[in-house]
């Protein structure tokens, strides 16, 4: 039974959706249109995130900085492709301080211009080489069909930008980051996905090869969930990015770009919530053990407390994020109900009688009913929740994994991916073609997803054909509806 005003998935998966994000206190909507304010909560999410993405960069020699929210168009229009591609989505300022300006401001939408720019006065000798950016900040693109963390028009994102000596090393570069991607999404979000190379018309504006991590969400729809652009020279020669070689030559540099953005928030909500609510993997979650006292008489409400106390002391002590809801005034039940709704990964209930057991009755969120429960003693509790933990984390991805992989299908015919991507993806011939994308979008209403890194050894392979067009084919690539 779905929680009280939460639409049913099964009902309306896009009333679900929001529900879910406006009951769990996720987020809100602003008062401009397509905008967001994201709550404590869902920003504590975001956070963990951050945390374990920033960790990855810094290990991977990459160092953060910050550049200016305000980019000339001069620089936007200087890359023929980048600016095409993002001149429906900017917001331009053309005042400021009372006067009209001498040259319009972009509000930044991506930062490889001005990103180019700067890099083109620190980067004289090879010896400057690799250079390793990242970024934290936030980006507008103005947005049509605004839905809350998924597309708004301004998000949070982390930008990275490099440049390198060869195109060898920023090639390596581009699919190193792909690989970092993927291991937040599959061991801190416990999402399984499918690195793969863009089609033309799916790629970055202005790159030369743009790769991304695809997620599948509950209603079987796709999630780009990041993406690692290969730049070529492209932004090197507009910005002249230029250094002298061990040779003594002036040489192009080779860049890269690649992101993540709260759009990641909201895989980890459609990948894993449930009727309930929230469900949380513990590695990401705000907060993995919530306690919850329960009590009748202010004798047991004394006792029940400092054996809770005790518990909470504990457990923060093993490094265990946790919450004790001393709230009054609320029957168990709606908390039981509202930390569900938060996707808490363990609720720890005490009463009287767990008091008098020295022990607590634990209940996981991903395991609903009494097959989540477990009476555990508390000696050793410290050991038995990250354990638990632990088991939830895996438990989480193995079943997100076993239900995406029961919606992949090989599709030998057109026919056949016409039939599948109502619910589920299809993996198939692709000329890589506009026209066919648009063909299969307008009868399907799937797009490209992306050509599968392991499910393609080499591109143009000798007699395979588009199952569209029979054209000769680039690769395999996945089709889906997506976000």
């Amino acid at each position: 039974m779905a929680a009280q005003g939460v639409t049913p998935r099964s009902e309306d998966y896009s009333r679900w959706y929001t529900d879910v994000v406006q009951m769990a206190d996720l987020a809100d909507y602003a008062p401009v249109r397509g905008c967001m304010i994201i709550k404590p909560y869902g920003y504590e999410l975001w956070e963990s995130i951050k945390s374990a993405l920033d960790l990855r960069f810094k290990a991977t020699g990459h160092k953060n900085a910050y550049f200016p929210l305000f980019i000339p168009m001069s620089f936007i229009q200087k890359e023929a492709e980048h600016v095409e591609g993002f001149a429906p989505e900017l917001a331009v300022v053309t005042h400021g301080g009372g006067k009209e300006l001498e040259e319009p401001l972009v509000v930044r939408p991506t930062s490889e211009t001005i990103i180019g720019h700067a890099f083109s006065d620190w980067i004289q000798s090879y010896r400057d080489l690799p250079m390793l950016i990242n970024q934290w900040a936030n980006v507008v693109r103005w947005e049509k069909r605004p839905r809350l963390f998924l597309r708004t028009t301004e998000f949070l994102w982390q930008e990275g930008h490099t440049a390198h000596a060869t195109e060898q090393e920023a090639r390596a570069e581009t699919l190193q980051m792909l690989d970092v991607y993927a291991d937040v999404a599959v061991n801190e979000a416990a999402i399984p996905v499918i690195k793969g190379l863009k089609s033309p018309q799916e790629k970055f504006a202005g790159a030369t090869e743009s790769y991304a991590i695809e997620a599948m969400m509950g209603n079987t729809w796709a999630l780009q969930s990041g993406t690692s652009h290969f730049l070529g020279q492209n932004f090197a020669k507009a910005f002249d990015i230029q250094y002298l070689d061990e040779d003594n030559e002036q040489r192009y540099a080779w860049t890269t770009s690649w992101g993540v953005s709260t759009r990641m928030v909201g895989g980890v909500i459609m990948a894993h919530g449930d009727d309930k609510g929230l469900r949380l993997p513990p590695r990401l979650a705000p907060i993995q053990v919530v306690i919850t006292p329960i009590w009748k008489t202010d004798e047991d409400k004394e006792t029940v407390f400092a054996f809770a106390d005790k518990v909470k002391a504990m457990l923060e002590d093993a490094g265990i994020r946790l919450h004790l809801d001393a709230r009054d005034g609320l029957s168990p039940g709606f908390k039981f109900n509202d930390w569900e709704m938060r996707g808490v990964p363990v609720r720890l209930e005490i009463g009287p009688r767990d008091v008098q057991g020295q022990s607590v009755m634990s209940a996981r969120r991903d395991v609903p009913g009494r097959d989540g429960k477990q009476v555990l003693p508390v000696g050793g509790l410290e050991l038995a929740i990250a354990e638990l933990l632990e088991n939830i984390q895996s438990s989480m991805l193995d079943a997100a994994t076993k239900f995406r992989d029961e919606r992949l299908h090989e599709c030998a015919t057109y026919d056949d991916l016409k039939e599948i991507v109502g619910n589920g993806w299809g993996l198939m011939w692709h000329c890589g073609t506009s026209e066919c994308e648009d063909k299969i979008k307008e009868e399907t209403k799937a797009t490209s997803r992306c050509f599968p890194l392991d499910e393609n050894s080499e591109w143009n392979p000798q007699g395979a054909t588009c199952a569209v067009c029979g054209k000769p084919a680039f690769g395999k690539a996945y089709f889906s509806r997506a976000y």
